[in-house]
């Protein structure tokens, strides 16, 4: 059994973009070409690589595939570099670019993340593909083979990955004054707490739940309102929509004018860990070797 690079890189075109109309665009095919490419490779193979629903999405066989995919796409790149075929260009002469997608969590991405990609999309021909989820979610993301690599909580490595410490992200409570007066006039004691609307990024945060807890209070007593984005957020426990955890990118300056008090207890610190595929790329060690570069110059 083959698996051509061809159809491989078909596969994941769809799973990337979603759709065979999308795919075709993107592979200068016709939409009848891909849906024959991908026939032809699940004939080969006896089995069903993609699931045909909006957006389509790879079955477990797939995920193979699509990693298999990602993976040749690395090594060509690394290929044509050592050959001297990345040297720059535009048109038809340009590099081919490579897509890396990566997986992060919001706060990382809303800070220090995007900063060692720009500098990386402006030396390589590298296309960055992001997806967000809480860091105790992204290596499902690696494990699915839908990104190379990914910012985690999770220390250790999964199975075909490589894992290193980047640094560690603390979280404190912390709220605007006039909400603070307003549920907090005797201070912040396990009975305000219960009352109290909280702000949670969405129904997957724990961070607020953890530092309830470790206050003595039911989690599922206080009200909570739900802002899935990292600024806004923010911007939420600002405007005293409620309290909320926020990493000192997110507060420092603002404790430090006044404008956000600090509810007390101790932080909750997330230790953070790059992972990423265990495959002999240099362009994927670039990209690893950068992020854990500027998350360590960014976190403690």
């Amino acid at each position: 059994m083959r698996i051509p690079f061809e159809l491989a890189e078909t596969v994941a075109a769809v799973v990337d973009e979603g759709t065979l109309d999308a795919a075709a665009r993107r592979l200068h095919i016709t939409p009848s070409a891909v849906s024959q490419r991908i026939k032809a490779l699940e004939r080969e193979v006896g089995r069903v690589l993609l699931v045909r629903s909006k957006p389509a999405r790879a079955t477990e066989a797939g995920t193979v595939v699509v990693r298999l995919a990602r993976q040749l796409a690395l090594l060509e790149h690394d290929a044509r570099t050592a050959l001297g075929g990345e040297d720059g260009g535009e048109g038809e002469d340009a590099p081919q670019r490579v897509i890396v997608p990566l997986a992060v969590n919001a706060d990382s991405l809303a800070t220090w993340f995007l900063a060692p990609l720009a500098r990386l999309a402006h030396e390589h021909p590298v296309t960055f593909e992001l997806h967000r989820d809480d860091q105790e979610y992204t290596t499902g993301q690696l494990e699915e083979g839908l990104v190379m690599g990914a910012v985690t909580s999770q220390a250790v490595a999964v199975a075909g990955c490589s894992v290193v410490p980047i640094g560690t992200m603390a979280y404190r409570a912390v709220a605007q004054p006039e909400f603070a007066a307003t549920w907090f006039p005797h201070g912040v004691t396990a009975g305000a707490l219960a009352r109290a609307p909280v702000v949670d990024f969405n129904r997957k945060d724990e961070l607020q739940t953890d530092w309830l807890i470790a206050r003595g209070v039911d989690p599922g007593a206080p009200p909570r309102h739900h802002v899935p984005s990292s600024a806004d957020f923010a911007t939420a426990v600002r405007l005293g929509m409620g309290w909320g955890m926020l990493p000192p990118f997110q507060c420092d300056d603002e404790l430090a004018g006044g404008r956000l008090v600090d509810l007390g207890g101790p932080p909750i610190e997330v230790r953070l860990y790059w992972q990423q595929w265990n495959l002999h790329s240099s362009l994927l060690d670039t990209v690893g070797a950068a992020i854990v570069e500027e998350g360590r110059r960014a976190l403690r």
